[in-house]
């Protein structure tokens, strides 16, 4: 008896663009929200909200985790760097490598977004490797620096109390209130009820992902790949070997206002997208055989 292939999750060519700028334009406008929040300085401690890192783990969760992943990512550059007239060319490439990664394996991580317990790990685990993927590269990049330069005796040991603190922080300041809470609670909410809007049916518990497999030997590789690329962009741009770079004092004139300027502009591009996600799911139920189409 032949054994019963795994159904596979996928999505339409046009359903991945709405995950796609959904999840860029929800994320890119948290994102100029977290910059009007100010820091929190207990001695020789600074809370500060790195993210709202439950908007992209929720929808790698319920979608496409590659698709949205790479969405949010994106939204972060055009809307959190190139709006605001400061964006830093190829030293934006770390972040943007090692994010959206990390957003991309928690998502591979749930197999049944109404197990609160999968979607919990997954949460911390995509915060957890986002920070530790960022911290590796700023140590690397100092340990490089007083190898070559003969710096101060105890630098680079100090850097790695200094990351290992900012890393604690983040992963538990952070991670926990705006990434595992706001996550443990949106993706069983929401499951059943936002795919419909794509015109999507929720993925059955057990369902797999189309592209590479959660815990994979080629998973870690393109891990270890991507962090190389990453370390090697940042420190080309530290080297001031850098391009692609655009600064302007538009912020600088306009001050706060060219924040609200890109929430502006990032409110809009979901609203429209929402509204064409709801007129798409209109057409769909008045053409016989469309309503319940969920994959390609």
């Amino acid at each position: 008896m032949k054994k019963k292939m795994t159904e596979r999750y996928t999505l339409t060519s046009s359903q991945k663009m709405m995950v796609f700028v959904l999840s860029m334009s929800l994320y890119g406008l948290s994102n100029m929200f977290t910059e009007l929040i100010p820091k929190l300085q207990l001695g020789p401690i600074e809370l500060s909200v790195e993210y709202f890192a439950f908007i992209p783990l929720t929808l790698c969760i319920l979608f496409h985790p590659m698709i949205a992943a790479l969405g949010a990512a994106l939204g972060e550059v055009i809307f959190g760097e190139l709006m605001l007239g400061q964006f830093g060319g190829l030293g934006e490439l770390e972040k943007f490598l090692t994010f959206s990664f990390a957003m991309y394996v928690a998502g591979r991580m749930v197999s049944d977004p109404r197990n609160r317990r999968q979607v919990g790990i997954a949460a911390m685990t995509g915060v957890i490797i986002h920070q530790f993927l960022s911290s590796l590269v700023d140590i690397g990049k100092v340990w490089i620096g007083v190898e070559q330069l003969e710096a101060v005796p105890g630098l680079a040991e100090s850097v790695v109390l200094i990351e290992g603190g900012g890393f604690l922080n983040d992963v538990l300041f952070s991670g926990i209130l705006f990434a595992l809470l706001p996550t443990l609670y949106l993706v069983p909410l929401l499951y059943g009820k936002i795919e419909p809007l794509l015109g999507i049916k929720p993925r059955n518990p057990g369902m797999k992902y189309e592209g590479i497999g959660f815990f994979r030997p080629k998973l870690i590789l393109i891990g270890v790949l991507l962090l190389g690329l990453a370390f090697g962009a940042e420190s080309l741009s530290e080297m001031d070997i850098n391009f692609a770079v655009w600064e302007t004092d538009y912020a600088d004139q306009y001050g706060s206002a060219s924040i609200w300027i890109s929430i502006g502009a990032a409110a809009l591009v979901a609203v429209v997208t929402l509204l064409i996600m709801r007129a798409k799911r209109s057409k769909n139920k008045t053409v016989p055989g469309t309503e319940n189409r969920p994959y390609a």
